[in-house]
């Protein structure tokens, strides 16, 4: 586990990319909690970052895909490959992501 950033840095529903340990992540702060996701869209390789957040899901801005920020799955095409889910700790003020076991968790 790697701190990233702080908790009180993350703006609701508005995603921040990071690079942690060599890997591009972004993360999420929605729903009262904290998401860590691939930073690239699995369909057409562009910045989830810039996506829209919306009922626990990150959308693609330039072909529409959404993806389940609790899976990483795609909830409509055109993507179909889900972005890796990276677990996330809080610990006081403090994030941390283990980019290193990245998991595709069932809904």
């Amino acid at each position: 586990m790697s701190v990233v950033t702080s908790l009180s840095a993350l703006k609701e529903n508005s995603p921040q990319e990071f690079e942690v340990d060599g890997t591009e992540i972004v993360l999420v702060r929605t729903e009262g909690e904290v998401y860590a996701v691939g930073a690239l869209c699995t369909h057409a390789q562009v910045p989830m970052a810039d996506g829209d957040v919306d009922n626990c899901g990150l959308e693609c801005y330039m072909h529409g895909s959404v993806f389940d920020l609790r899976t990483g799955k795609p909830r409509n095409l055109p993507a179909t490959e889900p972005l890796p889910v990276y677990p996330v700790t809080i610990d006081g003020d403090d994030v941390l992501v283990d980019v290193a076991n990245p998991t595709t968790k069932e809904s």
